[in-house]
This record gives C-alpha cells, structure tokens and sequence, in this order.
C-alpha cells in the first residue's frame, strides 16, 4: 500500500503560520515530524490524508494538495508527500500510535528529523535495489 506523509498548517502564510508537527509512540526521544499512514483499499490519497490526521490527532483538515514523493525501502512502497490546511477542531492523540502532538510556529520549531533520514532511505533503497 502507498504510504503518505502530511504537513499540517493552519492561518495564512506567513510569519504567524502554525505547523501541527507529532511524537510518534515508535520514535522514543524529543522528536517531532508530520503525520504519516497508508493508504487503505478503495481510498483516494486525498481521502486517506484527511482520515489518518482525524484518527491520529482528532483535527479535520479542509484543502489537501500532493508535494511530491520518493522511494520509501521499508516495506517497497512510496511515500507520498502533502500539505494539508487545518479546518476545524482540537488536538486529541491516538495513544496507539502519537505521545503528543502541537502546533508550531516557525519561530519556535521543535527538534525535527534532519535531512539525513531522507538521504537514509534513498541510499537504503538503492542498496537493497541493486
């Protein structure tokens, strides 16, 4: 199944823009990312966006728009990316799956992942790959 990965943003761009960025129960540590899933069965990637952000952090998001992708080696899948805008409601987390989850503004950003781990996962790929 696709996997997707997506930013959550809310306000208008610019200075005072916000970021709901979440600690994932399998990442032990102080770090924060997006909001990731797969895609399910019969589910457009628009729609598995929308779900997984409700089911993980209890938000609606309105307006979902496709930024790109890349080659994810576990499992061989891709990894579709998105930003999505925040629509209405509050924070509530799936203890299953995310510790805490917040919104960000870009002044005052958490510990997030470097840009190695991308790096990681192309080089990862290609070595299993070749």
């Amino acid at each position: 199944a696709p996997a997707m990965i997506t930013l959550v943003t809310r306000g208008e761009p610019g200075p005072d823009q916000e970021a709901l960025l979440a600690q994932g129960v399998q990442f032990r540590g102080p770090m924060y990312s997006c909001l990731a899933g797969f895609v399910e069965p019969g589910e457009t990637l628009e729609g598995a966006v929308v779900r997984e952000v409700f089911e993980e952090v209890g938000v609606n998001v309105g307006t979902v728009k496709y930024m790109g992708s890349q080659p994810w080696p576990f499992p061989h899948s891709l990894m579709l990316g998105f930003r999505a805008s925040y629509d209405h409601g509050d924070i509530v987390c799936d203890p299953s799956e995310i510790m805490d989850a917040q919104w960000f503004r870009r002044d005052d950003m958490p510990m997030i992942p470097s840009n190695i781990s991308i790096a990681r996962s192309l080089i990862d790929d290609w070595l299993h790959n070749n």
